[in-house]
């Protein structure tokens, strides 16, 4: 039986640290606030909102937050590269008869801003959710598989109900993320379309 898969963008799909971090040099100096963003997309995954705690008081965040993203679009979306393999991954889905979801934390506007620019042709995307919280959405989307970067993916594929598998271009190596529990933990997406095609032979049989 052909499945759908959800991934996760940021790290995942496309690699935003250049944007990110263009963002974030530029916040630093509208704001006076000496950001470190090579340290900051050494870290991407969580919320905005989390990582400005790091940097801002609270009652400062959210006014840092909507500014943040009143910047991205013009600075951050147009430098945005995919990740090596994205377009195969998404390809060998859909070329399964596949339908393929992009789950991310990501606001919305941004996460369609990202997927048009680089061209990844996906059939939904679902933006502002993280950790388990994405769950709902897989599961909405009936994904029997989940491709991240990130503990938190891993959450959210089991809150999804789905395989959670894993690609190494983030934060945590191969290693870490199935010490922490991923189903499959792969180097990058290049080896994602050999794994896909071994997993729907395996469920195929039965």
């Amino acid at each position: 039986m052909v499945t759908s898969v959800g991934f996760d963008l940021d790290m995942t799909l496309a690699d935003t640290r250049a944007g990110i971090a263009a963002v974030y040099d530029e916040l630093a100096v509208r704001l006076g606030v000496p950001f470190d963003s090579g340290a900051i997309v050494k870290r991407l995954g969580p919320p905005l909102e989390s990582e400005l705690a790091n940097w801002l008081p609270p009652e400062a965040v959210p006014a840092a937050a909507d500014l943040y993203r009143q910047i991205y679009p013009e600075l951050g979306v147009p430098v945005h590269t995919a990740m090596a393999g994205a377009y195969d991954a998404i390809e060998a889905v859909r070329a399964a008869g596949g339908r393929v979801i992009v789950v991310t934390g990501k606001n919305l506007r941004d996460a369609i801003g990202t997927v048009k620019r680089l061209g990844f042709p996906v059939d939904e995307v679902v933006g502002s959710l993280f950790g388990a919280g994405k769950g709902s959405a897989l599961a909405r989307f009936g994904a029997a598989a989940y491709v991240g970067d990130h503990v938190g993916d891993i959450e959210a594929a089991r809150a999804g109900g789905a395989l959670s598998v894993t690609v190494a271009t983030g934060p945590y190596t191969a290693g870490e993320l199935r010490d922490h529990g991923a189903d499959v933990a792969l180097t990058d997406l290049t080896d994602f379309a050999a794994w896909f095609a071994g997993w729907r032979t395996q469920a195929e049989l039965g």
